[in-house]
């Protein structure tokens, strides 16, 4: 899979992380309804023909220490909060507070991307994964999203990947 230029207007900061880092992807768009009812994970695979098991939606965390973290399961299933807080071995885990979550990625809700965060967080990456030859994950906005090898996902994010899906 050969490295595609975003047009211009498509240009992210986790497309330019990739592009930085020499990361092989695709950029996919398709048009985002506001009205579509659907989760924005759920809507990506359904607008973009592709089984929910390769799309993957990135969740932010809150941790105790009030620092952000990063769950990035399939959008066919859902966050293990349990399993995510082992994984990043600390006693729990909540949602983060949307608000919260957009400020310190720097992204709207629909359009998180693990990659290009304003502020570091750290990612955890659901093991279901490494099966599969490519997942896609959000681009950086809504309507946007990047296929790439989960290995590479992994690599540039510093990822862990640990079983975090409710499946």
């Amino acid at each position: 899979m050969a490295c595609k230029r975003p047009a211009p207007t498509a240009s992210t900061p986790a497309l330019r992380v990739l592009e930085r880092a020499g990361v092989a992807h695709e950029v996919l768009e398709y048009e985002h309804d506001e009205r579509s009812g659907q989760g924005f994970g759920e809507e990506a695979a359904e607008k973009l023909g592709l089984d929910a098991a390769v799309v993957f939606k990135t969740l932010m965390v809150t941790l105790p220490d009030e620092s952000l973290a990063a769950g990035v399961v399939p959008v066919a299933g859902s966050l293990d909060l349990r399993a995510l807080a082992s994984a990043l071995g600390v006693k729990r885990v909540a949602l983060a507070e949307p608000a919260v979550a957009q400020r310190r990625t720097g992204y709207v809700l629909g359009g998180i991307s693990p990659m290009g965060q304003r502020q570091h967080s750290a990612v955890v990456i659901d093991s279901s994964a490494l099966a599969l030859d490519h997942v896609l994950v959000s681009g950086g906005r809504r309507g946007l999203d990047v296929r790439l090898k989960p290995q590479d996902l992994v690599t540039v994010t510093q990822a862990r990947v640990a079983p975090i899906a409710a499946l």
